[in-house]
């Protein structure tokens, strides 16, 4: 069973191109044409987020550089202790809004360090699954479209962050 899986999921990427392509002759639309001129549209979006990109990175790093990262979680760490949340799944619900790659490379190290079956990496791989790089994406989407007065949306995903790290931290303590 799981080898048909396994080889189903190796043709889904090529049966969706050619289900693209077949769709497209059908409607009579020059699929070839609207690719390229799709792809010719690509550096210039590259170009146009680039600068988000590149602020919400440097804001990143320099949080994580100046040492407020760790004071932040060392503010913090009596109260999740009270509440029998390891220290290391609350800097993984620090680190999922600001970089996905910060955050795997953390849960690499999470797992390495506390073992695959303890309550931090269970808690921690639930946060990586529930989370979002909110920062991130907002640059990206915000960015690409030009949106510069984004009023209520930061902190409503920062409160979308908070209640998926809530959920998350109960589903583990439920299921593990």
């Amino acid at each position: 069973m799981i080898g048909h899986v396994e080889y189903l999921s190796l043709l889904i990427i090529p049966l969706f191109i050619l289900f693209t392509v077949l769709y497209g002759t059908f409607k009579k639309v020059r699929v070839y044409d609207s690719f390229v001129a799709g792809a010719k549209q690509g550096p210039a979006i590259i170009l146009n987020i680039f600068p988000y990109l590149l602020t919400i990175f440097v804001a990143i790093k320099g949080f994580q550089a100046s040492g407020a990262f760790d004071y932040v979680r060392n503010a913090f760490s009596s109260v999740f202790a009270f509440l029998d949340i390891p220290i290391e799944a609350f800097s993984m619900a620090i680190t999922k809004p600001l970089s996905g790659s910060a955050s795997t490379a953390l849960f690499a190290d999470i797992v390495q360090t506390t073992g695959p079956d303890s309550m931090a990496t269970q808690m921690s791989a639930v946060i990586m699954g529930s989370a979002e790089t909110t920062f991130y994406v907002l640059a990206v989407y915000l960015g690409a479209v030009g949106i510069r007065k984004t009023r209520y949306l930061v902190p409503v995903c920062l409160l979308a962050d908070v209640v998926g790290i809530f959920v998350a931290v109960s589903v583990a303590r439920w299921f593990f």
